[in-house]
């Protein structure tokens, strides 16, 4: 597909995007409601993108990683997270960004990213499809070095309660039994989890940041961030040279407080992780990571 190309000026900030999301969600989208979706053929890019060294080490001790001069997957996505949201809360975008349901993610970290390179990220949205839910879709991003893409993310969403087309049928994930787990860990999640991840990543959505903007939106609760959950796993798991491909699915959000049991396991050549409550059993999240050839 042929994409119109933005060139934004800077990396925008997220809050002036939630902001921007939540005004045209009570406003503008009104209008479109009936209207046939579909994706705009964009994609926004921006150059000269680099690490905050003190938010980097700030970002490794949150998670419980590796000091080290090279970055973190998840510390990638959160560079290139912005570039990403301002694709979702343009204008033409037909989606409401905010209340968006984060399901999962697929990224090839192509191979150690130096902390002191300069990486040029682009962003667009693809793949439009019915979910039993709504209508979920990916927002690629890819993060290059003189021309060269180091890092490539697909991250999917779910719009809920906005159908493409027809309802497809639910299909049930199945769970484990407790009997196949093996628990390595037990995350204690307090209830400033989302602000300390915020802080450090500029994810100011108000879903994870307190009790009431996450009722506000229809929540019972706050929750932790997906990739916070996603960078502490691959905390434990993920090589710190090299590259290599991860996924996380999410099914269960961890509400704040939680206390998360955590389990990882070795399959041929992936590393299998999964989390899940300690109250209940239920899977919040599972996934792997495998070295790329």
């Amino acid at each position: 597909m042929n994409r119109r190309e933005v060139r934004l000026d800077a990396v925008p900030g997220l809050v002036g995007l939630y902001a921007t999301a939540l005004r045209r969600q009570l406003v503008a989208r009104r209008s479109r409601q009936g209207e046939p979706l579909e994706l705009p053929a964009v994609e926004h890019a921006v150059d000269g993108v680099t690490a905050d060294p003190d938010r980097l080490v700030a970002y490794q001790r949150l998670m419980g990683d590796t000091v080290r001069d090279t970055l973190p997957s998840v510390f990638v996505h959160g560079m290139a997270f912005p570039v990403a949201m301002s694709v979702l809360a343009a204008e033409d975008f037909p989606l409401p960004l905010l209340g968006m349901v984060h399901l999962g993610n697929e990224v090839e970290h192509r191979r150690a990213v130096g902390a002191e390179e300069e990486l040029a990220v682009r962003a667009w949205a693809e793949g439009l499809r019915p979910h039993h839910a709504g209508t979920a879709f990916d927002v690629v991003c890819e993060a290059s070095v003189s021309g060269v893409v180091v890092w490539r993310g697909v991250s999917t969403y779910l719009a809920k309660g906005v159908w493409a087309g027809a309802r497809p049928e639910r299909t049930e994930r199945a769970e484990p039994s407790a009997a196949a787990r093996t628990r390595t860990g037990v995350w204690r999640l307090g209830a400033e989890t989302g602000r300390a991840y915020a802080a450090v990543l500029g994810d100011y959505n108000p879903i994870h940041l307190g009790l009431l903007p996450a009722k506000a939106l229809g929540l019972k609760s706050h929750i932790a961030h997906g990739m916070f959950l996603a960078g502490r796993a691959l905390a434990a798991t993920a090589p710190n040279d090299g590259g290599y491909r991860w996924s996380i699915g999410f099914e269960a959000p961890v509400f704040l407080p939680a206390s998360v049991q955590f389990g990882v396991r070795e399959s041929g050549d992936a590393t299998l992780f999964e989390g899940w409550s300690a109250a209940s059993s239920r899977r919040h999240f599972s996934g792997s990571v495998r070295p790329l050839r």
